[in-house]
């Protein structure tokens, strides 16, 4: 009887240290992702003065698609490195904003590598949940559970934009470069739900800004700033077990 209870006790003051360690068994997460795309260029859109917070660029007519992937990678419980890899389409026109009478056009396509950082202020509850993990950790509260399950987190990093312009006649008659390679900032937040111990569903929204003028196949004297777009993504998560030797594990 002595030993059930100094065993009861053991386990008693050491399940929260270990509960909380729960995360280091699945490091590992590949994400699939897909969603739209929007361009702030030369081509299209207003003038400063004439939009407020650049609300009136935000138009069906230029949103265009990305889709995307990445491999991350859990430091620590709340910071996360992920590998990304995206293609997205641009489309700049100036048949709405303050330019409509040069009528611009021009699609862009673009591949683009990026390493990029996660700080996730907001951490579901469910990752460290031993009952969770086996599939008994859900109550009959469904809104308690769901906001247990969230993840928040914000981004940013650094990449490469490889971009190729296709431009309309008018557009192409100016002669500029319509394809190069240009170095980019991500900054952006997401959100994570946790299905189950494996799958997650999100979205994101990241803005890229880049270290080119020309995305759009074009840039004057009059260009005051870089080119600057974002993606708006829902994405699919899949947790990986850490392996004995730290790589990920497939069993």
């Amino acid at each position: 009887m002595r030993r059930f209870i100094l065993f009861s006790l053991v386990i008693f003051l050491c399940a929260p240290y270990s509960g909380a360690q729960l995360w280091k068994m699945k490091r590992y997460e590949v994400t699939a992702g897909i969603g739209t795309s929007q361009f702030y260029g030369d081509v299209g859109g207003y003038t400063i003065g004439e939009n407020v917070l650049g609300l009136k660029d935000l138009t069906l007519k230029q949103t265009r698609f990305n889709v995307n992937g990445a491999f991350r990678y859990f430091f620590t419980d709340n910071l996360a490195a992920r590998l990304n890899l995206s293609y997205l389409m641009l489309h700049a026109t100036d048949e709405r904003g303050s330019n409509e009478n040069r009528r611009y056009d021009a699609v862009t396509s673009v591949f683009e590598p990026s390493l990029i950082g996660e700080d996730y202020f907001v951490r579901n509850r469910e990752r460290n949940s031993f009952l969770f993990q086996t599939y008994r950790g859900r109550s009959r509260n469904r809104v308690r559970d769901f906001f247990r399950s969230i993840d928040v987190y914000a981004l940013t990093g650094f990449g490469g934009a490889g971009f190729i312009v296709n431009p309309n006649d008018a557009l192409e008659a100016r002669g500029l470069p319509t394809r190069g390679f240009a170095a980019i900032v991500p900054l952006g937040l997401g959100a994570k739900l946790a299905f189950d111990p494996n799958i997650l569903f999100g979205i994101e929204l990241t803005g890229r800004y880049s270290f080119s003028d020309h995305l759009d196949g074009y840039t004057s004297q009059w260009s005051a700033r870089n080119d600057v777009y974002h993606t708006f993504s829902v994405t699919f998560n899949y947790r990986i077990k850490t392996g004995r030797n730290g790589l990920p594990s497939f069993r």
